[in-house]
């Protein structure tokens, strides 16, 4: 009897021993983003640790710090009135010896439509609030040239959230070439999180994203830990990337409420 072979996706060899720092591109830098932040400061002092180039994060938010921020996001008093990005790359910067980098604007093309040089990576990570923006960054994405350079783009991953549910997806851009394997089923697309749940991000669209003007407010729209919760469990899928050079999920459906998690198979 035949037996069906396990679908998987081999990582870009490019991101298991790059000649350079691994550049990612994080967008937003607000609960869930100053979570991811933190992690990828862990992740990038363990993978030098283990004789990996390590990241080379540049963080993109055009937002500035609120009281309603503090306690549910990374900021501390004495940081209202600072842009997210600064106060956060700053902080990482002094904390693990890192140059990364902080934009004070979105994240967006330039005035000739195309993605603008310092915007280009090989990681992109979306933490923002709007389906919108997550349309935008994907029709950027998909027309990103490969011109066989170090920061040629390669993997989006996108988290979202509402109350007490998120999810992560990783998806490729453009296709990642596979090596033949008799064992698994290889697979070299994985698709947009804009293709593959386009209806459910727009009917997402019609939720109230108004700033909130206190903590309690913010409360009543994202539980306290739902976010850090994303970002370990999203965290810890590019990790496998990185470490077991191969994933047979591309990310995952989480219930805070009731602890629940539903992986999301490759293919």
């Amino acid at each position: 009897m035949k037996t069906e072979k396990t679908k998987m996706h081999f990582t870009d060899p490019y991101l298991i021993s790059p000649t350079n720092p691994i550049t990612v591109n994080l967008i937003g830098a607000g609960g869930t983003g100053s979570k991811v932040l933190t992690a990828l400061m862990e992740m990038n002092h363990s993978l030098t640790a283990l004789g990996h180039a390590g990241l080379a994060v540049r963080l993109w938010d055009d937002d500035s710090i609120t009281t309603a921020n503090l306690g549910r996001q990374r900021f501390a008093q004495s940081e209202v009135g600072l842009y997210k990005s600064v106060a956060l790359i700053n902080r990482a910067n002094r904390f693990m010896g890192t140059n990364w980098k902080a934009e004070t604007q979105k994240f967006q093309r330039d005035s000739f439509g195309k993605l603008p040089t310092n915007a280009k990576a090989t990681i992109y990570i979306t933490c923002t609030d709007t389906a919108k923006s997550r349309f935008d960054i994907a029709d950027i994405l998909k027309n990103s040239r490969r011109a066989h350079h170090r920061d040629d783009p390669r993997y989006w991953m996108d988290f979202g959230n509402s109350q007490y549910t998120g999810q992560v997806v990783l998806s490729t851009i453009g296709e990642i070439k596979q090596p033949k394997s008799e064992k698994f089923e290889t697979v070299e697309s994985l698709p947009f999180v804009t293709e593959e749940f386009g209806e459910l991000l727009k009917q997402s669209q019609t939720a109230d994203d108004t700033p909130s003007c206190s903590l309690a407010e913010a409360l009543e729209k994202q539980d306290l830990f739902i976010n850090s919760a994303l970002a370990q469990m999203g965290c810890s899928l590019l990790w496998n990337l990185f470490r077991n050079g191969m994933t047979a999920n591309r990310g995952f459906f989480l219930n805070l409420k009731d602890f629940r998690s539903q992986p999301i198979a490759v293919g």
